[in-house]
């Protein structure tokens, strides 16, 4: 490991992409569907895509990974019909990082990997080859030009108490408690041998982004993105 700009944040080695199958161990997958859609107009999470609604997708790709699979929600009526657990934000109003100490909470594991609801483009590949860098980490995350994944992250429940800090505090930004604990980044040269064009940290926050989704076939489009490490 190479440490950078602190004690606490390192660059996780170049590795080969993990090729593994199988269910991932020790980890469990969490979804986050508690935004607000403010930019949308409705609820992301039920938006169709070939016949299958984003959280459906997505439940569906995690269960192939993961033994166990929560979504962060405090509208659990909406997905009933989607056989995972639903666990309600402890911290109501947080935003992204109260989901994730939800998630971190709830987990019967003792990592947990996160994913935002109204993320499409997805790739197994990638999460497993996160999942398996994680090592000692705390918090494992990729890196691009824009700045950190925190929703295509691997968390440890050792970040509980520092989470907890932040929140009990009135902060809300999902960065404000890495200085407390072991931080490891993925740089980019190592996720992009999987996922070139990063297409799996795209979210669909607008009409115009769902519009363009649906219409790009067979080419996928180049949706707009917003880093939200700093929300």
């Amino acid at each position: 490991m190479k440490t950078l700009r602190s004690g606490h944040r390192h660059r996780a080695e170049l590795q080969p992409p993990f090729t593994g199958t199988g269910v991932i161990p020790d980890t469990t997958g969490v979804i986050l569907a508690g935004g607000e859609s403010r930019r949308m107009g409705s609820d992301k999470s039920l938006l169709p895509l070939e016949g299958k609604r984003f959280i459906e997708r997505t439940c569906q790709l995690l269960t192939d990974l993961f033994a166990e699979v929560l979504i962060v929600t405090n509208a659990p009526e909406l997905y009933r019909d989607i056989p995972c657990r639903k666990i309600a934000d402890i911290h109501r109003g947080r935003g992204a990082l109260a989901g994730i100490h939800a998630g971190l909470h709830h987990a019967r594991r003792p990592r947990i990997f996160v994913v935002a609801c109204d993320m499409p483009f997805l790739q197994p590949k990638l999460i497993r080859h996160i999942c398996r860098r994680a090592g000692r980490a705390d918090v494992l995350i990729p890196r691009n030009p824009c700045g950190l994944e925190p929703l295509h992250a691997r968390y440890h429940k050792r970040c509980l108490p520092a989470i907890e800090a932040v929140l009990k505090s009135g902060g809300r930004r999902i960065i404000d408690f890495f200085p407390a604990v072991r931080v490891v980044e993925l740089a980019e040269e190592s996720w992009r041998q999987i996922d070139p064009r990063g297409l799996s940290f795209h979210n669909i926050n607008t009409p115009q982004d769902y519009f363009a989704l649906r219409g790009a076939q067979p080419e996928l489009p180049e949706l707009q993105r917003e880093s939200i490490a700093g929300d």
